[in-house]
């Protein structure tokens, strides 16, 4: 049999491999809402929704490069007004709007900004149970708490399009606890949870609070997010900024679950981190009042709970976002509190959870000098990978490995699929679950997780 040549191996491998990758509010005008009643013929024209949309592109700064994109997009951003003046023509506690989210469908709002990937699919591995919050009979309780109040509360943040819901709401309640014992506001870094908290959490593929809680308590603490900021999307851990360690915790306990009074005494003492699903289309649109929409409890979207009370005798829960200060009420939403369902509005009370904090943080240390230039981590003569992460072969091709991924832990599994990788310990893959689990017979798994690509090397080593 002929040998191939290394050279048509190569060509044919980068074919194959460029084949494989082929695979905040607008003014709403009222005069135009639907009126109960109402024909569909008597909706906006065409021409009142373009001018809507054109004004709502420059006030959003959106262009689009893509051939048909515009058009795609007005159609998306047409049906989505559609169904907000048809909800604000109707007798609702809540309005919608036309926030920076108007030419998304609700697919690609959920997909994008609630991390719906992990915190529904990814089971805690324990819980960490408390009566310190559970609520007893003869509580007398405040009628209304807002943190905000008591300066606890940073200013509120945006993740724009990395599903890091997750390390907002972990920091949201650090911060919130940080200052009711020091007396010190300080705002904390989510980039380095992003980053650097990788043995279960995800980074913008999703995470879980108290697995950030797990880590910054193992790390003996977190840096500020002045000396890290966010960058919105996953980058390589800085082990200077990683070893900071402005702000500290010292453990972490659940609200006793599906029961909203618990929350409200949980409340009374500290901002509160909460699992919601968020995903829904009302929520997309939030304006402003008390939400009371539809929505169920498949958890995809991490916040903080920072308060409570009541108007009009409709009780509500002030719950802090990520989204950044244009949505919602700036940033926040007044949710239904005390429904009957006993997981509360959106599962609200299914999921919550709170650091606890005894003494002073350690002395600040300053900003933290530049990272030094990590060592890479050789895949071959032609791909690298960052440090503390794992080559993985992509395409391999008659014994050859022609394009590399990274699998962001030291020591992972690389799996068959040659997409996506475990931790060293949950080495056996399943990749028709995308799960990993300790061993093939043990029903604890956890979410696979996706390789990133390698890092080409435009000139080849002399020896790998």
């Amino acid at each position: 049999m002929k040998l191939v040549s290394m050279a048509t191996l190569f060509i044919f491998a980068l074919f194959a491999v460029a084949s494989a990758t082929d695979m905040s509010i607008i003014t709403y005008d009222a005069t135009h809402m639907t009126t109960a009643g109402a024909s569909s013929a008597s909706w906006r024209t065409d021409d009142d929704v373009n001018a809507v949309y054109e004004s709502w592109l420059v006030k959003h700064g959106k262009t689009y490069n893509a051939l048909g994109e515009k058009e795609k997009r007005f159609q998306i951003f047409k049906d989505n007004l559609r169904f907000i003046d048809e909800h604000n023509s109707g007798d609702h506690s809540y309005k919608l709007g036309l926030n920076k989210f108007a030419d998304l469908t609700n697919d690609e709002f959920r997909t994008t900004y609630t991390g719906i990937k992990t915190i529904d699919a990814k089971k805690k591995v324990s819980k960490v149970k408390s009566d310190r919050y559970a609520f007893r009979s003869g509580d007398a309780l405040p009628d209304s708490v807002d943190w905000r109040d008591s300066g606890a509360v940073t200013e509120v943040k945006d993740q724009g399009s990395c599903g890091s819901c997750w390390a907002f709401s972990a920091t949201g309640s650090i911060e919130g606890i940080n200052k009711i014992v020091t007396g010190d506001l300080i705002s904390v870094s989510e980039q380095e949870l992003v980053d650097c908290d990788t043995s279960y959490d995800e980074g913008c593929n999703g995470g879980l609070m108290d697995y950030a809680f797990e880590f910054i308590i193992k790390n003996g603490g977190i840096d500020t997010e002045e000396d890290y900021p966010y960058t919105g999307k996953d980058g390589r851990c800085d082990a200077n900024k990683k070893n900071a360690k402005v702000v500290t915790i010292d453990s972490y306990e659940d609200v006793p679950v599906n029961d909203e009074n618990s929350l409200k005494k949980a409340t009374v003492n500290q901002p509160i981190s909460v699992a919601i699903e968020a995903g829904g289309r009302d929520f997309q649109f939030y304006v402003s009042g008390i939400f009371t929409g539809s929505c169920g409890t498949a958890l995809d979207h991490g916040v903080l709970v920072v308060g409570y009370g009541t108007e009009s005798d409709k009780d509500y829960w002030i719950v802090k976002n990520s989204w950044g200060a244009a949505w919602g009420e700036s940033g926040y939403l007044r949710m239904e509190r005390n429904i009957k369902d006993k997981t509360g509005l959106c599962g609200i009370a299914m999921e919550a959870s709170y650091p606890i904090k005894t003494g002073d943080n350690p002395p600040n240390p300053g900003p933290t000098p530049p990272s030094p230039a990590a060592p890479e981590v050789v895949c071959d003569q032609y791909s690298t990978c960052p440090e503390s992460t794992t080559c993985c072969c992509i395409y391999e091709y008659y014994g050859y490995c022609f394009a590399w991924g990274c699998c962001p832990l030291e020591g992972a599994s690389c799996c068959e699929d040659h997409y996506s990788c475990c931790p060293h310990d949950y080495p056996i893959c399943n990749v028709q679950r995308g799960t990993c689990s300790k061993s093939k017979n043990s029903p604890l798994e956890i979410s696979a997780i996706k390789r990133i690509l390698a890092t080409p090397t435009k000139l080849k080593r002399e020896s790998v």
